[in-house]
């Protein structure tokens, strides 16, 4: 190949590959390397929220002290390749300023925190940021990072497991899918409305109070006036969203990423979605977000005997071989993304 030519293909490589494709050792051409294809959507929104979370800046919260945090959590996650990525982009940033470097310990406990015990990520955790001269934007950023960063690395280590895994005759898959779309649970169970209160969590809905200082939309500026509106119709008086808001473009690319996994057609059915993200709010310790996702299942599946099990224990739940194999993975993931193998795909694709 010319020289010419050879240029022109590196440089379409390194326009259709981003970050989770590189760290994951996926290569144009390659079938999951298609396949992550499936939802654009993901993929681009994932690539933007990246750039709003460590390039833009944040007052009080450097880009190199947010680098460092992303190879802390990296590390910590077993994720190497991506911890390398960070760490070269580290080394090109200047030096910290004072203030910077005084909020350092602090920054980086907080995000210690968060990725190894996010039960523990509560009041007081805040409140020493901002005894280390945070205000509340830069807070949030530095939340909304550790969250983007626990979602990219268990993104890689997914990958890199099913690069393990045998894959399946495609005739094989069809009649997989057949079998298991016929496996039914019980009609025996709960109705999808029924209320269901167990070990501290609920599928009712619950009020989300705030522990920062929402935006007030009168305050606001036009970005985040806009970014409020095409979050959800109620965010302007939702604390939740208000919140948020103090990192408009963090918020906007975040939930653009979150709907393109969670309500985009095709694929996983959007039950067997909300099953595993109810696994995942469980293991978290996050009750808020339990409940909001144990609504949407019972109401999408119109029964509420997994919600049950889930709330009781999460590595067990599941009503068909299907269900149990969902949840077991979706713990798997969020427990030991680093120790993820080959057998935990093949346990996915024994059940479809």
């Amino acid at each position: 190949m010319p020289a010419t030519d050879s240029a022109a293909a590196q440089h379409l490589t390194e326009k259709l590959s981003d970050i989770i494709d590189r760290a994951a050792g996926l290569e144009p051409g390659q079938p999951l390397f298609q396949a992550r294809r499936f939802r654009m959507g993901v993929v681009q929104a994932t690539a933007a929220s990246h750039d709003a979370l460590l390039l833009q800046p944040v007052a009080g919260l450097s880009v190199a002290n947010r680098l460092r945090v992303a190879v802390q959590v990296c590390q910590a996650s077993g994720a190497g390749t991506l911890a390398q990525h960070y760490q070269q982009l580290l080394q090109a940033q200047p030096p910290d300023d004072e203030s910077s470097s005084a909020a350092r310990p602090a920054v980086q406990q907080f995000a210690h925190t968060l990725t190894t015990a996010p039960r523990n990520g509560d009041r007081a955790a805040l409140q020493t940021l901002k005894t280390a001269g945070l205000d509340d934007a830069a807070i949030v950023a530095l939340a909304q990072l550790v969250a983007f960063l626990a979602y990219q690395t268990r993104v890689v280590a997914g990958l890199q497991a099913l690069q393990l895994a045998p894959s399946r005759p495609e005739a094989q898959n069809n009649q997989q899918l057949s079998n298991n779309a016929s496996a039914k649970p019980s009609a025996n169970h709960p109705a999808a409305t029924a209320v269901i209160r167990r070990n501290g969590y609920t599928n009712e809905t619950l009020d989300w109070a705030s522990w920062l200082v929402p935006v007030e939309v009168a305050d606001a500026t036009a970005l985040q006036q806009a970014v409020l509106d095409e979050s959800h119709p109620q965010a302007r008086t939702s604390a939740y969203y208000r919140t948020l808001v103090h990192q408009p473009l963090m918020l906007r690319h975040r939930s653009a990423a979150y709907n393109a996994i969670m309500y985009a057609p095709g694929g996983l059915p959007r039950a067997e979605r909300e099953l595993g993200a109810m696994v995942v709010s469980v293991t978290n310790g996050c009750v808020y977000c339990t409940s909001v996702h144990a609504q949407r299942f019972s109401q999408l599946a119109k029964r509420t005997d997994t919600v049950e099990q889930v709330f009781d224990n999460p590595a067990t739940a599941g009503t068909t071989p299907r269900e149990r194999a969902i949840a077991s993975f979706a713990q798997a993931v969020t427990l030991r993304p680093q120790a993820l193998v080959a057998s935990d795909i093949t346990a996915l694709r024994a059940v479809g």
